[in-house]
């Protein structure tokens, strides 16, 4: 498989041991991440690039991956959902990778590479490219919903509306924290 990797300064360090780990499993690794170590760049650009290189791959019927890395993970993953058919997941632990994957056909992971060991986030990805998307039917409806609004902006009917003449007290009626 084609894994795309993109950071910043603060997980250059972590890249660098992974691509190497990913490397030794036989995938294809893709840097898209700084050469050397500079504590001033951005990683918008990296994690951008790194995404739009995995939906270019996929579009083109290549089997591709991301995994994008950062002090905390959460720019990197804010930067790599900007792009149309990206689908990035945080990621800090087995479950969340391997839910990623399973429920949300999560195409990019993002790491905080401050907060966990190599062996930590190794483990993270391992799973993550190991684990298919399960498919059933109310994770792929949930993920055409998604791509959807992503391309033209059209939401479901809220089904809140109609249920009470205040709006707020409607939404707040109505809140369920047992929901998913």
């Amino acid at each position: 498989m084609r894994i795309h990797l993109g950071t910043d300064h603060a997980g250059l360090e972590f890249s660098t041991q992974i691509q190497h780990h990913l490397a030794s499993q036989g995938h294809e690794v893709v840097d898209h991440g700084p050469i050397e170590y500079d504590p001033l760049d951005d990683y918008p650009a990296f994690c951008i690039r790194a995404a739009q290189a995995v939906v270019r791959d996929q579009a083109d019927g290549v089997e591709a991956l991301g995994v994008v890395f950062g002090g905390s993970g959460n720019g990197e993953q804010i930067a790599a959902n900007k792009v149309l058919g990206v689908r990035a997941a945080l990621v800090w632990s087995i479950a969340t990778a391997e839910l990623a994957r399973e429920h949300n056909d999560a195409n990019v992971i993002a790491i905080g590479a401050r907060q966990h060991t190599f062996d930590e986030a190794s483990s993270f990805i391992d799973r993550f490219i190991a684990t298919p998307f399960s498919g059933e039917e109310r994770h792929a409806r949930r993920i055409t919903q998604l791509a959807a609004y992503e391309q033209d902006g059209v939401l479901l009917p809220d089904p809140r509306a109609g249920h009470s003449e205040n709006p707020l007290t409607d939404a707040s009626d109505s809140f369920d924290p047992e929901a998913g």
